[in-house]
């Protein structure tokens, strides 16, 4: 940087009048090169450089008048973009240092926020555990499947809205309308089912929606698109196996996002990019990240575990016996295994499988 400033005051004061610049090609020059610094440093100090560009850019006009006219001579030219040079130059170095620090902060903050929303989760689960005979929520009816849609979410009646048969059985049904329980009989905020960083879902306000006077719980699902209003991931509950509060107590129920499974902000990850960093596996540090949910850039994901604590994993296969939470088992492989689908089950009833409805399509 000193080098580049020593060439371009040479040829501002005119002392080889073959390179001799005009004072605003010469502040053009030299704020150009400072500005390209400060813009690999970081963002930040990149504006303030530009902002600072288009002031002196202003005064230009007045740095070009004949010496004894009123506006800059060509030494104040000199000193002028010498000053803004060193200014750039600081604000550079200080941005690059506070950046990072900033960053880091603001990714912890988002990160505890999240955690605390699973233990909200996980306080009110327990509380319905205790209201239902230990069981954990299940929306529907016996024999109701994941189907990712709901046949009426502002229906009047549970049997209207699952599409139940007049015994109360089958039906089709969203993970998210499980988790809705909670809202509706627990009165948990909905807020509390969006984490700060996952991109384009936002809180669910049933007002939005054109339903009268209906209140939360009036309702059966976070709106006609759940996924814009529920970041988590969810147990597979519509399965054989019956999920309580008695299971182990390292059992997975409830997660960031999975990553196979398409959300708001995008498609499901390529799960052959996929290999966990075990023995047996050999998989790099980095193919073991790409199991991790997105809404963390990947550095892992926050888990409730069944005995309600909730803490940030930094690999998916956190599970009991190394069972991978975003997966169901490939015979003897829990640590891989298989990407769920829509309609997908877990393999057994020690298997976490947290899965996600799909959003509704574009038009």
């Amino acid at each position: 940087m000193a080098i580049s400033l020593q060439f371009d005051l040479r040829g501002v004061s005119g002392s080889n009048p073959d390179r001799g610049l005009r004072p605003p090609e010469a502040a053009s020059l030299l704020l150009a090169k400072t500005t390209e610094g400060a813009r690999g440093a970081d963002r930040a100090s990149y504006a303030v450089s530009q902002t600072i560009m288009q002031w002196f850019f202003r005064k230009s006009a007045e740095m070009d008048r004949p010496v004894g006219s009123t506006g800059f001579s060509r030494m104040d030219t000199v000193v002028t973009v010498a000053t803004i040079a060193a200014l750039v130059c600081v604000a550079s170095f200080i941005g690059s240092l506070v950046w990072p620090v900033y960053r880091r902060v603001q990714w912890e903050a988002n990160m505890t926020q999240c955690g605390d929303n699973l233990r909200a989760i996980g306080q009110a689960m327990r509380a319905y555990a205790n209201d239902y005979d230990g069981a954990l929520p299940v929306a529907g009816g016996r024999g109701t499947r994941w189907t990712g849609h709901l046949h009426d979410w502002s229906a009047l009646a549970r049997s209207q809205a699952f599409a139940l048969d007049p015994d109360g059985s089958n039906g089709e049904a969203t993970v998210s309308s499980s988790l809705y329980l909670l809202v509706r009989y627990m009165h948990l905020d909905p807020k509390s089912f969006v984490c700060p960083v996952d991109r384009r879902t936002r809180a669910f306000r049933p007002e939005k929606f054109g339903i009268g006077n209906k209140r939360l719980g009036d309702l059966w699902d976070f709106g006609p698109d759940p996924a814009k209003h529920c970041s988590y991931a969810y147990q597979m509950v519509y399965s054989p196996y019956r999920m309580t509060i008695a299971a182990e107590p390292g059992f997975a129920i409830a997660a960031d996002r999975n990553p196979w499974m398409d959300g708001p902000a995008g498609k499901a990850g390529e799960f052959s990019n996929f290999m966990p960093d075990l023995p047996g596996f050999r998989g790099t540090a980095e193919q073991a990240r790409l199991g991790n949910a997105s809404a963390h850039q990947r550095d892992g994901q926050n888990v409730l575990f069944l005995d309600m604590h909730a803490n940030f994993e930094k690999r998916s296969y956190c599970g009991v016996e190394d069972d991978n939470i975003y997966t169901s088992w490939d015979g003897e492989d829990k640590v891989r295994s298989k990407p769920p689908k829509l309609g997908s089950q877990p393999a057994g009833a020690k298997d976490s499988l947290l899965v996600n409805d799909p959003p509704l399509p574009r038009r």
